[in-house]
């Protein structure tokens, strides 16, 4: 039986840590009774084995296990 992997796409907001950048990752919502879209965004923090991805860069990433008590996402490879 296969895990199953959530996968996301996001921007890097911060590389000031080392081995680890904040992804912001943005969603659109659909309000119940408006049905109107509205945007909102979550940031992951990621792990970045060679520090190779800077700010602005657009990422993939998936879960994997607890690195650290906030880091459970390891960069996949670049989607640019």
């Amino acid at each position: 039986m296969e895990k199953i992997l959530r996968k996301f796409k996001g921007t890097v907001v911060s590389d000031k840590m080392s081995k680890t950048i904040v992804v912001k990752v943005d969603a659109f919502k659909m309000h119940s009774k408006l049905k109107k879209r509205y945007k909102v965004s979550s940031k992951y923090k990621v792990h970045d084995e060679k520090n190779q991805f800077k700010t602005g860069d657009v990422v993939n990433f998936v879960e994997c296990r607890p690195l650290s008590k906030d880091k459970k996402w390891r960069v996949v490879y670049s989607a640019e």
